[in-house]
């Protein structure tokens, strides 16, 4: 969980033809003592377009399960 005064840093870079890695910093000095990161790595599909997500200021993200 974070606060409002909470900052992301997202890198993505492409370390290959099918690979990308993607770096997530969270620095919320209300809610965490100090920052952190976390590292992904994803597989790209052949053929296909990359979808990027951008998200308004201040918009929250919400994901109903059925």
């Amino acid at each position: 969980m974070i606060t409002e005064s909470a900052k992301l840093r997202e890198r993505i870079r492409r370390t290959d033809f099918g690979h990308l890695e993607i770096e997530i910093t969270v620095d919320d000095p209300k809610a965490y003592t100090k920052p952190w990161t976390v590292n992904l790595r994803q597989q790209l599909a052949v053929d296909t377009e990359l979808i990027d997500e951008i998200y308004a200021e201040g918009e929250k993200f919400s994901k109903q399960l059925k």
